[in-house]
């Protein structure tokens, strides 16, 4: 969540940057501020109470000493009277923090302010575009692909669990399973960390990382916990309520595993197909940074999501969201986008954001500077990238009509061979 301090010293220009978004959030900021200062107030009759009957208990000693026994019953009177009305401050300073960060918990992250002002999707910024031809010309819908070569059944899916759920039979759950191993040993090979990880996780991951309480509808719950919508939240999580030797930062990880996503807002959207999936698989990349470099380490990011699509030579490009289009928790984002050629168009493939110390307020992920200071960390996360996305955008693109050509990094896990058909 946004520092509280911070919205307070600078409401108007917040609000400004806040409402670039798309949504009024002054009525919010008027209501966190006001309690912030209420919570100030608080804490301060708090402590002259407690410095009044410190005082008051010193003066008993000094009655007791004289023999003043009537004025001492009048002074414990007054402490007892304190204690209660402590107690009563007490209890009002837990509701009033409780209800300043429930409305924090709703406000996102400040775009950063080389963030373009847009509405929506129709206002980002594409910043390059890689320069080979388009592959395909059959423009064919890879479901299509994808059953004709018995690579997916799209029936056995909804049959086990409902509608966007699929299965890969034969070569499909290699393909699943080799393309994994290829973006993680591309990964670690840059100095990336790799983990394997539960894919339940407790609400204080998932609030840490932002996705409650705003997104609790699009996530899958099983008791108290939840299953993962991505890896970012337990790999993020992973130095929640801890401080870290800042020497080691920048930090590097990654982690492939399923996720799950109710994806509640998309009712009618890509029903047919391996684009939006209730259960999908990807390679999720976390970053830890020092505040002054995790600029930098967002344009490393984007790279190294960037050269999984280079790996496999598909037409892609990168763009940057504007104000309107970002995520929750992110200060400034780059959509990774593949060429779809049944679509004509170019669809999300990876999404590499910077959180700021967004997502570490919620989680107490800090560092030592140089001057042993303590303050929060920058996080930052990327898709490197969406195995499922992946996989529809080879068949799509390497699709001659007759078989399936491989890309070249594909071909020693199948024997070397060029194709399937």
């Amino acid at each position: 969540m946004l520092d509280i301090n911070f919205i307070e010293e600078n409401q108007k220009d917040v609000e400004k940057r806040l409402n670039h978004r798309g949504n009024d959030f002054s009525k919010d900021l008027k209501f966190v501020v006001e309690k912030n200062k209420r919570r100030k107030e608080i804490l301060v009759e708090v402590e002259k109470l407690k410095a009044t009957k410190n005082q008051l208990s010193k003066e008993i000693g000094f009655l007791i000493r004289d023999q003043k026994n009537g004025e001492i019953e009048q002074i414990k009177n007054k402490i007892v009277q304190m204690d209660v009305q402590i107690v009563e401050l007490d209890e009002e300073l837990k509701i009033v923090v409780k209800e300043m960060n429930d409305v924090l918990a709703g406000i996102p992250n400040l775009p950063d302010e080389s963030v373009v002002v847009g509405a929506d999707e129709n206002d980002n910024v594409e910043v390059r575009k890689s320069s080979h031809p388009n592959l395909s010309t059959q423009a064919e819908p890879h479901w299509e692909i994808a059953t004709k070569l018995q690579l997916v059944d799209f029936e056995l899916g909804p049959k086990l669990s409902g509608s966007r759920f699929l299965v890969y039979t034969g070569l499909g759950s290699k393909l699943v399973r080799v393309i994994a191993d290829i973006l993680l040993t591309r990964h670690t090979n840059h100095g990336y960390k790799e983990f394997f990880l539960p894919v339940i996780v407790n609400a204080e991951a998932m609030y840490g990382t932002g996705q409650l309480p705003k997104f609790e509808e699009d996530a899958y719950k099983t008791g108290d916990q939840y299953l993962i919508p991505t890896a970012e939240v337990p790999l993020t999580n992973i130095h929640a309520n801890e401080i870290i030797d800042g020497n080691k930062l920048p930090l590097n990880y990654t982690s492939f595993t399923q996720c799950f996503r109710q994806e509640a807002g998309s009712a009618g959207r890509d029903t047919k197909g391996m684009i939006r999936l209730h259960q999908f698989n990807k390679v999720e990349l976390v970053k830890f940074a020092k505040p002054e470099e995790s600029m930098n380490e967002l344009e490393k990011l984007v790279i190294d999501a960037e050269a999984i699509l280079k790996l496999f030579d598909l037409p892609y490009r990168v763009i940057q969201l504007c104000t309107g289009d970002m995520g929750f928790s992110s200060l400034k984002t780059y959509d990774l986008e593949v060429w779809f050629p049944s679509q004509n168009k170019y669809r999300e493939i990876s999404s590499c954001s910077n959180c700021g110390d967004f997502q570490a307020r919620n989680m107490m992920a800090r560092y030592k500077d140089e001057n042993n200071k303590t303050q929060y960390v920058h996080t930052l996360n990327g898709s490197g990238l969406a195995i499922d996305r992946l996989i529809a955008a080879i068949m799509e693109n390497y699709w001659d009509g007759e078989k399936l050509n491989l890309p070249p990094v594909l071909q020693p896990y199948f024997n070397n061979q060029k194709f399937i058909k």
